[in-house]
């Protein structure tokens, strides 16, 4: 027996019941009322009308029982089902402050007449509770934003006197405040470049790092794509996750916060950074470049790299393996183990040998350092040029 059939039935009874009932409270009055003759042919008159009652209640209620009971729990289920979690916590913050002003009006209106009194109360909570639930929801970014600030700010006094007291303290160090109450973002391109793993293990990074659910769903898009090459490259975004959440010194946080009214997940980004107030970790240009615009702060995984080669002056001297022909005549280029690229003028001609050049200048570019070099006076070559093929014979 299905559900919808067990409603119906429960409905048909609960309906007999109330009519039942009903016409037993009116046969009691009546018969206070009317002596035993008006009450016979009262009764007569009266019993098809009843029986008609009875009847069109059952199939009404067995009709519609359904639609009232079962339809509307499921409706709110898959609603609940899908919403997410802060959602659910604003709605409910919000039903509560609606109840406390519909409380508080309820107080003014209990001066009115009895009817009018009840029935602008229950309007009252009804709308007040809307509204109340509402607000809360779209303003979710702006109440936790206020909530966050509290504790932060809370917390920023404790650490400021736990400061106070220890610097009074003349048997201990200066105090060195710390930020782990911080949250940073994590974009997809980060995750997928896989250098912040590393780089959370050396302790650099100080606070939390957000992975929003939809970064999260989008790696697993490009981990289910068709493309060989996305595949893996959203195979290994993945791979890097689940060693942050396993082996980095800082936590690392998953949330399901989503952003209304933006479609792609850089926006979405983007909008949530300014939201809660957070950096982005990234290595994508243009995402760097958006943020930047929005007055969101950005922390560029390339722009460290290049901040952390190796500083080499004109005139020092290296060893370089020349390993291709560069863009003009002549010359060859050969790379540092960091991948910073040295162009040789004339290194064509050590093709595959390990030669000492002096470096002539260093060229800062956004894609990187360039390094641009020309072979000594007496180059020291480590190892010996390969032997030129054979002529071919006349």
């Amino acid at each position: 027996m299905s559900v919808k059939t067990i409603a119906r039935v429960v409905g048909g009874v609960v309906a007999l019941g109330i009519v039942v009932g009903v016409f037993i409270r009116f046969n009691v009055i009546l018969d206070n009322k009317t002596n035993a003759a008006e009450g016979i042919i009262w009764e007569n008159f009266t019993r098809w009308w009843w029986i008609l009652a009875v009847v069109l209640s059952v199939l009404v209620a067995l009709i519609i029982t359904p639609y009232i009971t079962i339809i509307p729990y499921r409706w709110a289920r898959d609603k609940i089902r899908v919403t997410s979690a802060s959602d659910l916590v604003a709605a409910a913050i919000g039903l509560i402050v609606g109840l406390v002003i519909s409380a508080l009006l309820t107080i003014t209106l209990t001066h009115l007449p009895d009817f009018w009194g009840s029935l602008l109360s229950f309007l009252g909570a009804i709308l007040f509770c809307y509204l109340s639930v509402a607000v809360a929801v779209m303003r979710k970014n702006d109440l936790a934003h206020l909530f966050q600030s509290s504790l932060f700010r809370r917390r920023e006094r404790d650490d400021e006197r736990e400061r106070d007291r220890k610097d009074r303290d003349k048997d201990k160090g200066p105090v060195i405040p710390t930020s782990h109450d911080s949250q940073i973002l994590l974009d997809t391109s980060t995750i997928i470049d896989g250098r912040i793993a590393d780089i959370s293990q050396t302790g650099f990074i100080f606070g939390t790092l957000v992975v929003p659910r939809f970064v999260l769903n989008e790696l697993q898009r490009i981990a289910d794509s068709a493309d060989t090459m996305r595949r893996n490259r959203g195979r290994r975004g993945l791979e890097i996750l689940n060693r942050l959440q396993k082996d980095a010194m800082i936590p690392i946080d998953i949330v399901d916060t989503d952003v209304e009214g933006v479609a792609d997940v850089d926006g979405k980004l983007v909008k949530m950074a300014r939201d809660v107030h957070c950096p982005i970790i990234t290595n994508d240009f243009n995402l760097n470049r958006v943020a930047e615009l929005q007055g969101v702060k950005v922390l560029n995984i390339n722009e460290l790299a290049n901040a952390i080669k190796p500083v080499l002056l004109p005139g020092e001297d290296i060893h370089i393996k020349i390993m291709q022909d560069g863009k003009e005549l002549g010359q060859g280029v050969g790379y540092l183990d960091d991948g910073t690229m040295i162009v040789v003028e004339n290194g064509r001609q050590y093709m595959n040998v390990t030669v000492e050049v002096t470096v002539t200048r260093v060229l800062q570019t956004v894609a990187g350092r360039m390094i641009f070099a020309h072979p000594k006076q007496s180059a020291n070559m480590i190892s010996s040029p390969q032997p030129p093929a054979k002529q071919r014979q006349a």
